[in-house]
């Protein structure tokens, strides 16, 4: 075969791919076309090869996606010797704040003693406030984090405020932000690169976002019964104007024929209600896997 038909061939498969994922671009926004939102997406699949962004460097607020960048520099320190997910730490009631969402509170009010591993679970797989703070006093506050991954090379990516810090203030969230872009970034980079933590803290971030079991309705919402997703979602309240400015899910959704897609979707600035917000991702994440599953 000579070298310039190996070109032609090339550039052929090329331009079917390129035509293939602006089909999938296109659906993707014309579902967020009418929407009172700002929409951002990310995703990569077939190998890496084919690549959706819309508003994908956009800085958007994080709210418990973060939770996903915490428990990596936590299993990073375990992996550094510097933890165990075995250690128990005390918990009190001080620790365990009321105004807040938080599954463990409301299983030990008075308290307890738990695993690093158990707080990490309540705080990846239940979405739990004040395991997130927890884990954040732990390392020494939000800087940690977000010198982490500044030590690692990622980029636009921004940690600086705790649960509690958020709550106090609609303003102070949008101190936590990347970009749909960056996270899918690092999900790619922790899911590929199993040298960047341990085979145990690998094994194990992966099991519990695949066990979450907050936001149902959104990578997963319209996927067919049964898909495993490893996901972390985010969302924020609304304020008096009726902006909803977080409605977010980033995760790997696993294909039956044993391929995986990595998708991030942030729903911000939103004046849509919570179930269309929710709908957005579920509509994204469901085209997603429906070219995907033909690759």
């Amino acid at each position: 075969m000579n070298k310039q038909l190996i070109c032609l061939i090339l550039l052929l498969s090329l331009t079917k791919s390129f035509a293939q994922v602006s089909t999938l671009q296109k659906e993707i926004e014309d579902i967020i076309k009418n929407k009172k939102a700002t929409v951002g997406v990310s995703i990569i699949g077939n190998n890496l090869k084919d690549t959706v962004s819309i508003n994908a460097t956009n800085h958007l607020p994080l709210q418990s996606v973060y939770k996903f960048h915490i428990a990596i520099a936590v299993l990073s320190e375990v992996d550094e010797g510097k933890f165990q997910l075995n250690q128990k730490i005390k918990l009190t009631h001080t620790d365990l704040l009321k105004d807040t969402w938080s599954p463990m509170r409301d299983d030990y009010p008075n308290g307890a003693t738990l695993s690093l591993a158990k707080i990490l679970e309540y705080t990846l797989v239940q979405s739990d406030n004040n395991g997130c703070d927890i884990l954040l006093r732990l390392l020494g506050g939000p800087k940690f984090v977000d010198n982490y991954f500044i030590k690692n090379n990622f980029k636009n990516i921004s940690i600086k405020a705790t649960e509690e810090d958020m709550h106090k203030d609609w303003e102070t969230q949008f101190k936590n932000w990347t970009t749909p872009k960056s996270a899918t970034e690092v999900l790619i980079a922790y899911y590929n690169n199993k040298k960047l933590l341990s085979q145990d803290s690998y094994n194990f971030l992966w099991t519990t976002l695949k066990a979450t079991t907050v936001g149902a309705k959104r990578i997963k919402g319209q996927l067919p019964k049964g898909t495993i997703v490893a996901h972390r979602t985010g969302t924020s309240g609304t304020n008096s104007e009726g902006i909803s400015a977080a409605t977010n899910d980033i995760g790997v959704v696993f294909l039956p024929n044993g391929k995986y897609f990595f998708i991030s979707v942030f729903v911000s600035n939103s004046k849509e209600d919570n179930a269309t917000n929710e709908k957005i991702i579920a509509d994204i994440a469901k085209a997603a896997y429906d070219y995907f599953i033909k690759q």
